[in-house]
């Protein structure tokens, strides 16, 4: 049986060439990490060991030039790319070259329709006003909390072909995108919209985050051709809509973001929604991340869009100030990017807020505050894994396990989770699982009898596309009418109900992983670390993205060196995005 690091090797055989070798093992395993190549400064620094010592960047690349295996362009049909002093696997360089050429086309096709766009703007300024009237008092807000980046996002939005608005929970990305629609609606009567997420439990929060108008998953939306990885909707079969837009981009890995963005017409507005700060995908990349990174400052608009965008706010305590104003050409996506900064669900002083950014920025001193408070209403952290606050936190799961109605009962299920950050071990996934069953069980409450069980908790694993149902989808086994097992999911408008034997792939899903977590909200959540500190998938982004699926509140099991490694530890991958978006490559 091959080992994971026989597999990187047994890849490497395949090729001749000594010098080759070492470099095709190594970016076969960073691949296998989640980055899209290999940054061959990264040997330079001997942050990444090597075989070989290099004594410069020139010395290194020049044994990569020689081998006849190594391509350096979009077109070469080598099996390796050597470009920017990055070292990729063809086609994941095919894959980042076509996001990027995509995005250029964008750009060039907007510029067509700028003058018109402003135009058609300015007749609708009464409207906007009425849209963005607000009142509330501006004095316990941060300056940077009191510019009105919604209606900044909206005016970018309508005139771009290409718009990334990102923000952390509660920013307000799905309202400003429904503020969007009702003015774009207003301007075209006739606007088709598609609107898609990665997970089928994203696409229904977008739904209904925007009254209802169905979303669906990006698979969904290209239409997977069964048996294989391409879709229907493709460079030359796009898909038809004057909006599409796009939830949870931080999901979305480099191959699925590709053909997503060579499935869409270049005279499509296409609007990118998520959190930077969050996970990034399973699969290989961090595209929405390193797209958002590529600018030198948050949210640098041109002096003539800034102009523009603010003669549209009444309130010049709301508009952007000078201090953002960015040059003209200092990258590709001036003017196309938006970070919305004021969290309507969390105060940035207290709780949740005050804690999720602490995470973020590796706040030492407010980490440490929050592990010494007792008394926060929204944050508790037990340092000492406490079984009664473990019992005290999942006895709750009563509350869904009582209620007679199945739709209910999977609303109350979904008011707490308990996340773990790893799979095995004695506070992995599995373990935790156990732990819950076992005290459920032992308070009459369930009776784990057999794999499926009246009132077990599922979660898909895998993709049914014949039933509809997706990896991610969360539902509960109960008896029917005739006394029969089956298992129920929420669709939004009705139940599925599904024989448990149609969907063998699935798990228990009272804790679930950090990482399948993303795209779903529950009132409490219950967060469970290991001890072990050196574990290279606890970092800043996987501790906030599970704090901030918390909507009332946190309590997190961890010992006082995992949190402050877990805050230090940064995600990093990979990839070129960010450096040939700078550089603004052209292409023919």
């Amino acid at each position: 049986m091959l080992t994971i690091n026989n597999v990187h090797e047994q890849f490497a055989s395949f090729f001749e060439g000594e010098k080759l070798k070492p470099f095709a093992y190594l970016v076969s395993k960073l691949l296998s990490e989640g980055h899209i190549c290999l940054n061959l400064n990264d040997i330079i620094s001997q942050e990444i060991e090597f075989p070989v010592l290099y004594k410069n960047l020139q010395e290194l690349e020049e044994d990569l030039r020689a081998e006849k295996l190594v391509g350096s362009s979009f077109d070469e049909n080598q099996p390796f790319i050597l470009h920017n002093s990055r070292f990729y696997i063809q086609r994941y360089f095919v894959y980042e070259s076509v996001i990027l050429k995509k995005i250029e086309r964008f750009l060039e096709r907007e510029k067509e329709e700028m003058v018109q766009r402003k135009e058609a703007l300015l007749t609708q300024r009464d409207m906007i006003a009425d849209l963005f009237d607000n009142q509330e008092p501006l004095d316990h807000l941060s300056l940077e909390e009191q510019i009105d980046w919604q209606q900044i996002a909206c005016i970018l939005a309508a005139l771009n072909n290409f718009t990334i608005i990102t923000g952390g929970p509660g920013t307000g990305k799905t309202t400003t995108t429904a503020r969007l629609l009702t003015i774009l609606r207003k301007l075209n009567p006739d606007l088709t919209i598609g609107l898609a997420a990665p997970t089928g439990k994203a696409a229904g929060r977008l739904s209904e985050s925007l009254n209802g108008q169905e979303a669906t998953t990006i698979h969904r939306l290209l239409k997977t051709i069964p048996n294989t990885h391409r879709f229907f909707y493709n460079e030359d079969n796009p898909l038809h809509f004057d909006v599409v837009i796009v939830d949870e981009v931080s999901m979305v890995d480099v191959a699925l973001f590709a053909k997503l963005l060579s499935a869409i017409d270049d005279d499509t507005r296409l609007i990118l929604l998520g959190d930077k700060d969050q996970l990034a995908s399973v699969e290989a990349g961090s595209l929405f991340r390193d797209l958002c990174l590529s600018q030198s400052q948050s949210n640098p608009l041109t002096q003539t869009v800034a102009d523009f965008v603010n003669s549209f706010i009444e309130d010049k305590q709301r508009a952007l100030p000078a201090s953002y104003y960015g040059e003209a050409g200092q990258s590709l996506l001036s003017n196309h990017i938006i970070e919305l900064k004021r969290s309507r669900r969390f105060d940035s002083r207290q709780g949740i807020g005050k804690l999720s950014k602490a995470i973020i920025n590796n706040d030492v001193d407010q980490i440490r505050y929050f592990i010494e408070e007792r008394d926060s209403e929204q944050i508790s952290i037990d340092t000492a894994y406490s079984e009664k606050i473990f019992h005290q936190a999942i006895e709750e799961y009563a509350d869904f396990i009582n209620e007679p109605d199945i739709k209910k009962a999977i609303e109350k299920f979904d008011c707490l989770r308990v996340l773990c950050a790893i799979r095995e071990g004695e506070y992995g996934l599995y373990q935790i699982n156990k732990k819950i069953e076992d005290f459920l069980s032992r308070r009459g409450l369930i009776q784990p009898l057999q794999e499926f069980y009246h009132n077990r908790p599922i979660i898909i694993t895998r993709n049914y596309h014949n039933l509809e149902l997706y990896n991610g989808d969360v539902g509960i086994i109960r008896h029917n009418e005739d006394g029969e097992l089956m298992a129920y999911f929420d669709t939004g408008d009705n139940l599925k109900v599904v024989a448990p034997g149609l969907i063998s792939q699935c798990e228990t899903v009272f804790a679930m992983t950090i990482h399948k977590s993303q795209g779903s909200e529950y009132d409490k959540v219950l967060i469970v670390l290991p001890q072990i500190e050196n574990i290279n998938l606890l970092t800043r982004e996987l501790l906030y993205t599970a704090i901030t699926r918390a909507k009332k509140s946190v309590t997190i099991q961890a010992n006082e060196a995992t949190l402050y490694t877990t805050a230090h530890r940064q995600v990093r991958r990979a990839s070129g995005i960010g450096e040939r978006m700078k550089r603004g490559e052209q292409w023919d």
